[in-house]
């Protein structure tokens, strides 16, 4: 499937399709059962054209479990890692460095408990290029977009093209891995689904380009701007010479 919007906004990287499956695609990237690993690492990797698969024993991390559905609670303590550490951490997380993202562990638990809840019934998540999804044999979750700063400013100008007021996008504190997938996908069963900023997690920015944050949308809002592109701004004076500016592939 290609996207015009890919096109117009001369993306560095392919949008990334999101899928639930229980056939496992032959030759994708998947952690080893039971080994740590970040699903934004992975996401990267397929933006730049491989493909990969997750499991409820194969997700990595327990906020990438969370965030790709395949796990519905934090582990007991988890809100001393967030926040300030002492000695009340996680098994397997003792070891680390807390990570200090929220003032107390009062407020990240109250965080914690505020994060959507997703429980898939199918075996697998599927991370592919856009480009290769066959709509006539599957349809993607969420639509994922790596853009620089024109190019999420022209993203947050078309979700909000064909709809009125000004809110229809959204930057959440969360895991990078929530931000692309947990985040959109929860928004798909709104009556008005928002599009996510995202990559915003200081723990994944190493994984990502560094002038580069994402923004996801669930699929019926990614037809919906693809829908919107023509006549829009996309086709005007001002964006034309924004995208002068923006590196060709």
């Amino acid at each position: 499937m290609q996207s015009e919007i890919a096109q117009r906004l001369k993306l560095r990287y392919s949008p990334i399709a999101i899928l639930v499956t229980n056939e496992k695609p032959q030759g994708a990237l998947e952690f080893m059962e039971g080994n740590w690993g970040c699903v934004a690492a992975m996401l990267t990797a397929v933006a730049k054209g491989r493909r990969a698969v997750f499991s409820r024993s194969t997700f990595g991390c327990e906020g990438g479990g969370i965030g790709l559905g395949l796990v519905n609670e934090y582990s007991e303590g988890m809100e001393y890692f967030l926040s300030t550490g002492e000695d009340k951490l996680p098994e397997g997380y003792k070891t680390r460095e807390p990570e200090g993202f929220k003032k107390t562990p009062e407020l990240a638990k109250a965080w914690m408990e505020s994060v959507p809840s997703i429980d898939i019934s199918e075996q697998y998540i599927v991370f592919k290029p856009l480009a290769e999804v066959d709509t006539t044999q599957e349809e993607p979750k969420v639509v994922v977009f790596y853009a620089n700063p024109d190019q999420l400013t022209a993203l947050i100008v078309l979700a909000n093209y064909g709809r009125p007021g000004h809110d229809s996008v959204i930057a959440p504190f969360a895991a990078g891995c929530q931000t692309t997938c947990l985040f959109p996908w929860s928004e798909a069963t709104g009556e008005r689904p928002r599009g996510v900023i995202g990559m915003t997690d200081i723990s994944v920015r190493p994984r990502i380009d560094a002038d580069l944050l994402s923004f996801s949308v669930p699929y019926v809002m990614f037809k919906e701007m693809e829908d919107n592109v023509p006549g829009s701004f996309l086709d005007k004076h001002e964006w034309k010479q924004i995208a002068e500016r923006i590196p060709g592939k």
